[in-house]
């Protein structure tokens, strides 16, 4: 990946995260058949135990019933004390300090869920997941086409869908420490366009 320009990450709102986060925010990222859809993703990919971190979590983690030791890293408090599939929250500005407070390899599975559009120091925050995860955990994005366009990066509101999914491939290979990509892609009549990049921690490779 060509390292991309500062510029490419500026946002129409560079106010802090924390603010605009702090007044209430209608979460519609997914509708109820694009939530079904990506449960079932989490739900054949995730390990049967283990924590499982939720980047920039919200309201709603998508994760199956089964994920019981969930943690949230967000910025919205009301969403998270919403969620009741977190065990654990942190309320953390991970565009200001891409920094997770997790031991390495401490972690059986990260998702960031319709989120990825927003980061904007994505190689370094990346670089934090894979030394937080096992060596195989499964590290599963998901987007769509929604977003808030004030906070989402230039060059995700400049480009289309296809190139979103080089982009993001883009972000894990500059990171490194992660394996082989599969991208997965739903589209149903009437229904926003979905898609799952799946990776998983590369074994190859040491925590850094």
């Amino acid at each position: 990946m060509t390292t991309l320009p500062p510029e490419f990450f500026r946002r129409q709102d560079e106010g802090p995260d924390e603010l605009f986060y702090a007044v209430p925010r209608p979460d519609s990222h997914l509708d109820a058949a694009a939530d079904a859809v990506v449960t079932a993703w989490y739900d054949a990919r995730l390990p049967a135990e283990g924590r499982v971190l939720d980047l920039f979590a919200g309201a709603r983690s998508h994760l199956p019933p089964r994920c019981t030791d969930a943690v949230g890293v967000g910025l919205d408090r009301g969403a998270l004390d919403r969620n009741e599939q977190l065990a654990e929250v942190h309320l953390l500005d991970l565009n200001e300090r891409p920094a997770l407070p997790f031991g390495d390899a401490s972690l059986a599975a990260a998702v960031c869920t319709a989120s990825v559009q927003y980061l904007t120091r994505p190689i370094e925050l990346l670089r934090e997941v894979g030394r937080c995860l096992r060596p195989g955990a499964p590290f599963l994005v998901v987007f769509s086409n929604r977003m808030y366009a004030a906070k989402a990066v230039l060059c995700w509101r400049a480009s289309d869908d296809d190139a979103h999914l080089r982009l993001v491939r883009g972000y894990l290979t500059a990171a490194g420490g992660f394996g082989p990509v599969e991208i997965v892609d739903h589209h149903a009549e009437g229904a926003d366009p979905l898609y799952l990049i799946a990776t998983t921690a590369d074994p190859t490779v040491a925590p850094s």
